[in-house]
C-alpha cells in the first residue's frame, strides 16, 4: 500500500475507540440479557465483531501490526452465552483417520487378541473388528500418538469444552451422548487441520515473492468458540 493510501493516525485511533464502545455495549447486553437467545446480545456481538475487524485492518495497514485476538465469524458457530464460571463441563472430541494400511491394522489387532482373552477379533478379522480390539485395548490418545504404527493416517480433529448447568446423573446421556450439545454452550474450541498449515504456508510464500516481511501473523490456533 502506498503512503498516500495509508489510513491516518486519527482513523486508526477512531477505530480503536469504536472497539472500546462496542465492548461496553456488548457487556451491557450480556449483563441484561433475557433468555439464552436474546437478540440484543447477538446484535451487540455482531457490532463488536465488525468494529474489531475494521480496527484490525486499519492497524495493519498503518503500522503492520495485528491484534492478539480473533472474533469468530458465523461459520465458526454461535457466540458463547453460557455462564462465565461454569460449575461443570463436558469435553467432546472428534478425530478422523484414514485406514492406509489395512494389513498392518489387522496384524496389530491380532497381536492384542493373542494375548488378551477379552479382545475378540470379530467381523471375520477385518478392519472393523480390528478397530474394536485396538480401541478396547488402548486409550484414544495412545492411538493418536501411534497412528502410523497402526496403519492409520490422521485427518482433522476438534475438541470442544462445553459448559453444563450441572453434572448429569450416571447413565443420563449415554443413549445419545452427542445429541444435546448447543454451540452456544461451547466455552473453548481447539481445531487441528492440515488446511491451517496450507494457509500459513501461503503467508510465507507471499513474503518470498516480494522480498518483504509485511504479512500478518499466522492464524491463531486454537479456534475460539
Amino acid at each position: 500500500m502506498s503512503d498516500a493510501a495509508l489510513p491516518t493516525v486519527a482513523e486508526v485511533r477512531a477505530a480503536a475507540e469504536a472497539v472500546k464502545a462496542a465492548l461496553d455495549r456488548h457487556l451491557a447486553a450480556v449483563e441484561s440479557r433475557v433468555g439464552d437467545e436474546d437478540p440484543a446480545v447477538y446484535a451487540a456481538f455482531n457490532e463488536l465483531a465488525a468494529a474489531a475487524e475494521e480496527y484490525d485492518e486499519l492497524l495493519y495497514d498503518r503500522y503492520d501490526e495485528v491484534t492478539p485476538f480473533e472474533i469468530p465469524n458465523p461459520e465458526s458457530g454461535s457466540p458463547y452465552t453460557g455462564p462465565a464460571e461454569p460449575a461443570a463441563f463436558s469435553v467432546l472430541i472428534r478425530r478422523d483417520y484414514a485406514v492406509v494400511e489395512p494389513a498392518r491394522l489387522i496384524a496389530q489387532a491380532e497381536r492384542v487378541a493373542a494375548h488378551d482373552r477379552d479382545a475378540e477379533l470379530i467381523d471375520d478379522g477385518g478392519t472393523g473388528g480390528a478397530l474394536g480390539v485396538l480401541f478396547g485395548e488402548y486409550e484414544p490418545d495412545e492411538i493418536a500418538s501411534r497412528s502410523k504404527e497402526f496403519g492409520l493416517e490422521e485427518g482433522d480433529s476438534t475438541l470442544w469444552i462445553a459448559a453444563l448447568e450441572e453434572v448429569a446423573e450416571p447413565g443420563d446421556w449415554l443413549g445419545s451422548p452427542f445429541g444435546h450439545t448447543d454451540q452456544q454452550d461451547v466455552l473453548h474450541r481447539f481445531d487441528v487441520s492440515s488446511v491451517f498449515d496450507e494457509e500459513d504456508a501461503e503467508f510465507f510464500e507471499d513474503d518470498e515473492d516480494d522480498g518483504t516481511d509485511d504479512s500478518p501473523a499466522a492464524p491463531f490456533r486454537p479456534t475460539p468458540a
